[in-house]
This record gives structure tokens, sequence and C-alpha cells, in this order.
């Protein structure tokens, strides 16, 4: 039996929105991986979850504009406790102007409105591949 990729799926900080998360998760669900979902967290808060999960993948979800400085965090706490093995992606009403500021800051896609579940899909499975 193979194993199921494990996801771990929060919206940062505060942020009101669940809809586009909620969506996101089903559909990563359907495709077979296992979804830890936690609602809103704080870094610190999803980097713990995801790693007493032994989670495979983060996935972050934001409408409110903390994702400059609060989804590098995650990718940091998860650095500073040596995990470097844990892609972290991010979804959600972000300027494309911050997309390569976010990934140089580590996170490894960014799915902006319109994004198509299929591509998130196949991003989180092509991240399990090696």
């Amino acid at each position: 039996m193979d194993k199921k990729i494990r996801v771990v799926m929060a919206r940062l900080g505060l942020d009101a929105h669940w809809r586009g998360s909620i969506i996101v998760a089903q559909a990563l669900r359907d495709a077979g991986m296992e979804v830890i979902y936690v609602g809103n967290k704080m870094p610190d808060a999803i980097v713990e979850t995801a790693l007493q999960e032994d989670a495979d993948i983060i996935g972050l979800s934001t409408l409110s504009g903390n994702h400059s400085i609060l989804a590098p965090r995650v990718v940091e706490i998860l650095r500073q406790k040596g995990e470097y093995n844990i892609p972290v992606i991010l979804g959600g009403t972000i300027p494309p102007g911050d997309v390569p500021k976010l990934k140089d800051a580590g996170i490894s896609e960014v799915f902006g409105p319109g994004s198509s579940l299929e591509r998130i899909i196949e991003f989180v499975l092509s991240t399990q591949r090696t």
C-alpha cells in the first residue's frame, strides 16, 4: 500500500476567508491525499502541527495581505528546526509583484486567483517525486 501524501493546510494568521482553502483541501483529498486542515494559525503553530503530523507539504492560504510576513516566517521556522524537506505552498490573493520575493524566501509555489485545482494537485504531486 502506498503512503498517502500528508498535507497540513492552514489559513495564515487571523485571515477570515475560508472558501478557497476548503475547496483546495477537498480537491487534494479527492486526489488521494491526507489533508490535515487546521484553520487559522500563526506560523509557529503551523510548523509545530506539520512536524507532529509528519507532513509532506504545507499549504497556506491568505487573503488579508499578511503573506509577505507570515508565509516566509513559516519557512524560516522550518529551517530553524532543521527541516528543509517540507515544501511550503501559498494560495490566495497575492499581488504578482510579491511572488518573486516569496519564492526567494523559500515558498515553493504561489497559486493566485484563477489557479486550477489540477495545477495545484499536479504541483503537490511533483514535490513528492524524486
